[in-house]
């Protein structure tokens, strides 16, 4: 439906009350882990586009930081919807029952767009999907007007990220498997 709708709607930030809409700069080598704690969906778009629709790195800010900020109304309100907390783990033990509990997202690299988030279908860098058969279930005109070569497909990534494969390539340059 957002495919169809060319638009990703901006949610409530849970700590300050601002919209955005939220995005990862997931690293390929975290994708698998990053699907397996949110979606095997997704979709993926390119920095420039992101950041040309007012995008950008999310703030994070530790607990005592950000409470000052919120009351003192220190933070302009173009702001807010950038800011989470860092209140990590391994914070100090008097930190601890204050402020926030453990909040860490700084492994997401999260980015964050204040507003609704609309694109193109051209702007769509790539698809992320479950398995096979969803692609089967794609409307085909999405498909074709987005490209099948842009299909990440989970089930095949976790499998060519299986580090027990190994490959063996004889002296001609052939792989012997």
């Amino acid at each position: 439906s957002i495919l169809s709708s060319q638009v990703i709607k901006a949610s409530t930030m849970p700590w300050t009350g601002a919209h955005a809409v939220c995005l990862t700069e997931c690293p390929w080598s975290s994708l698998i882990s990053h699907t397996q704690q949110y979606s095997c969906y997704g979709l993926g778009f390119n920095k420039h586009s992101v950041y040309a629709k007012h995008g950008g790195p999310a703030y994070y800010l530790r607990p005592d930081h950000l409470k000052k900020q919120m009351n003192n109304q220190k933070f302009d309100k173009h702001l807010w919807p950038f800011v989470t907390p860092f209140s990590p783990i391994y914070r100090p033990k008097h930190m601890k029952g204050q402020y926030f509990p453990t909040v860490d997202f700084s492994h997401e690299r999260e980015w964050r767009v204040p507003h609704d988030y609309p694109f193109t279908l051209d702007d769509v860098k790539f698809v992320v999907i479950k398995r096979t058969q969803d692609l089967a279930m794609f409307p085909q005109s999405l498909v074709n007007a987005i490209g099948i070569e842009k299909f990440i497909i989970m089930e095949n990534y976790k499998f060519i990220d299986n580090r027990s494969m190994l490959t063996e390539v004889n002296d001609v340059g052939e792989e012997i498997t």
